[in-house]
């Protein structure tokens, strides 16, 4: 007897890593029950869109993905944040099969066993231990917990995604090891607000082999440390007790790397978003995590063009810049998005006032950014590889993530392989890049 075709999902992620961790939770599940991934929406029989609802602008890339999905296909199930209110999806495809909000695995599996029953195959039932993974072999993230208890007046995350649940440090542990067996050599972690791991847990112990391990932001960090791969710290919220992590950096636990976003530097600005507003006394730590830990890579993003800031609140931010140094950074437009309390304060910044913002400060960082990277010409650098090509490769350094931050490329008398940490000399630097040699054979 013929065994009957296995189903076939077509499958769209948008939105940030967290979202992607989503997407392979369920693409894990739906190999398991053996779902086969297809390439193309006209090859697949049903087609799940994983969508973004932070920005306007992200909400209408979420809309385009499903109408192209409605197009080539016809039977679409969506999840992911823009689904937590689905109202402009129901309006937009009222065919579609399924709406549900971030997190909602169960539901997205429902929907799809009513779509498409599984076909059970003995041969096809078979996962990896570690899951499905949509990033390549040699990283992957390692979402430590969902939602958020900060209430900044520009988000929407608390309302998508809910007040911040932290899995146990055991439960993550387990997760970081199967991946580094599986041939993983970068971590990286990631949540909503990195640093309050674990308050919602009253920081729970939990048993981790021949011990408990806390779940707190510096425990996890340090048994993170001690499985052989490069751990990168995401989305770290500045609380006091993030000082203590440093040292595990410059003991070389964790990567000298931490992504803390900002968002502004003016005190004025800062109250209006609900941030904490005492970024002068955050120049003092920055000043003393760098004499801890002299490596050190500061990640932030900030926005320009927030309600009610002047010209003065944004000169304020780019002295910071100045003196802070901030090694990577993104910066956004604002952008108002349904539902924020931010919508709703006086003096909006017109549109060509935040272009020209945008404009200057990214100039500004342009200016940091090569002046960092040049110090770093003749040093001997710890690259990850990323790419290979004929004659260069590319990779990215400690102080680099990947998508986000800037390149090292590298030239070799031997040939590399992705996902190979190598060292290199740093012959040269642009604004964003570096480019050096293996060192050796």
């Amino acid at each position: 007897m013929s065994q009957a075709a296995a189903p076939k999902i077509s499958f769209v992620s948008l939105g940030c890593p967290k979202a992607l961790v989503d997407s392979e939770r369920i693409i894990t599940r739906l190999r398991a029950e053996g779902y086969e991934l297809a390439r193309k929406h006209d090859g697949a029989d049903v087609v799940i869109v994983n969508t973004c609802g932070f920005l306007d602008s992200a909400k209408q890339e979420s809309l385009s993905a499903i109408g192209s999905a409605m197009a080539e296909n016809g039977k679409v199930i969506v999840t992911g944040c823009m689904g937590a209110e689905p109202e402009a999806i129901e309006k937009a495809y009222p065919d579609v099969l399924s709406i549900t909000g971030p997190q909602q695995y169960e539901s997205v599996l429902d929907a799809v066993h009513r779509a498409l029953p599984p076909v059970h195959n003995p041969h096809l039932d078979l996962v990896p231990p570690q899951g499905i993974k949509l990033t390549p072999r040699h990283y992957a993230y390692l979402k430590i917990s969902e939602g958020c208890n900060n209430r900044c007046s520009f988000c929407i995350i608390p309302k998508l995604r809910g007040d911040l649940v932290s899995r146990p440090a055991a439960d993550v542990l387990r997760e970081a090891e199967r991946l580094v067996a599986a041939g993983v050599k970068e971590l990286l972690v990631i949540s909503q607000d990195t640093s309050a791991y674990g308050v919602d847990l009253k920081y729970a112990e939990s048993a981790w082999k021949d011990r408990s391990v806390r779940a707190k932001f510096i425990d996890l960090a340090r048994e993170l440390g001690e499985l052989g791969a490069w751990v990168r710290l995401h989305y770290v919220y500045p609380y006091p007790h993030v000082d203590e992590v440093i040292g595990l950096m410059a003991d070389g636990k964790v990567l000298p790397y931490l992504d803390i976003p900002f968002q502004h530097a003016s005190p004025n600005v800062l109250r209006a978003m609900r941030r904490p507003a005492a970024q002068d006394k955050m120049l003092d730590r920055i000043k003393a995590w760098r004499a801890q830990c002299p490596d050190l890579a500061l990640r932030s993003t900030f926005i320009v063009g927030f309600p009610g800031e002047t010209e003065a609140d944004f000169n304020d931010l780019l002295d910071w810049l100045d003196e802070a140094e901030i090694d990577r950074l993104g910066c956004f437009k604002y952008e108002p998005v349904a539902g924020a309390t931010s919508n709703a304060l006086p003096d909006q910044v017109p549109p060509e006032v935040k272009q020209e913002r945008w404009d200057a400060l990214m100039a500004r960082q342009q200016k940091i950014s090569a002046r960092k990277l040049k110090r770093k010409v003749g040093t001997r650098q710890q690259v990850i590889v990323d790419e290979v090509g004929p004659t260069v490769a590319k990779g990215r350094s400690k102080a680099d993530a990947p998508e986000i931050d800037g390149a090292v490329y590298l030239s070799s008398r031997r040939p590399l392989r992705v996902g190979e940490i190598v060292t290199a000399k740093i012959e040269r630097a642009d604004e964003y890049d570096l480019h050096g040699t293996v060192a050796g054979f």
